[in-house]
């Protein structure tokens, strides 16, 4: 299924999906020495989304959670991609400078966590396969 969407930044990866209903913070809500979400309550408490791509309605939190993103993004425990229903500016800059591939105006009950996901940020497609 191709889902077409709004180009954030460019990129094409393919990875596992990581679905939430819930925003997510980068800032305190991600450990970025191991890629894990850390925020209490969270649906994906616990949950590592290194080399995933990360299907979350939008982003919360501080402005610092972009460079959060910036600090996976060298430790290597950075989401492969990331695919919003509606971007915020902390998530659009933090793919940027973190060269992330991003789409959004995407509908995320059509992606389920453990399926194959293309993200091909230069185009604004996501491929559920």
């Amino acid at each position: 299924m191709k889902l077409e969407g709004r180009k954030i930044y460019k990129g094409v990866a393919e990875a596992e999906a990581i679905v939430t209903k819930d925003a997510i913070s980068f800032y305190g809500g991600v450990d970025p020495e191991n890629g894990e979400i850390v925020e209490a309550g969270h649906e994906l408490e616990g949950v590592s989304i290194t080399g995933k791509v990360l299907v979350f309605p939008t982003g919360k939190g501080s402005t610092v959670g972009s460079y959060t993103m910036y600090r996976m993004s060298k430790n290597n425990t950075a989401p492969a991609a990331i695919v919003n229903e509606q971007i915020d500016t902390i998530i659009a800059v933090g793919c940027i400078i973190s060269e992330i591939p991003c789409v959004d105006k995407i509908k995320i009950n059509n992606i389920q966590t453990g399926q194959k996901v293309i993200v091909d940020g230069t185009r604004g497609i996501v491929e559920v396969k």
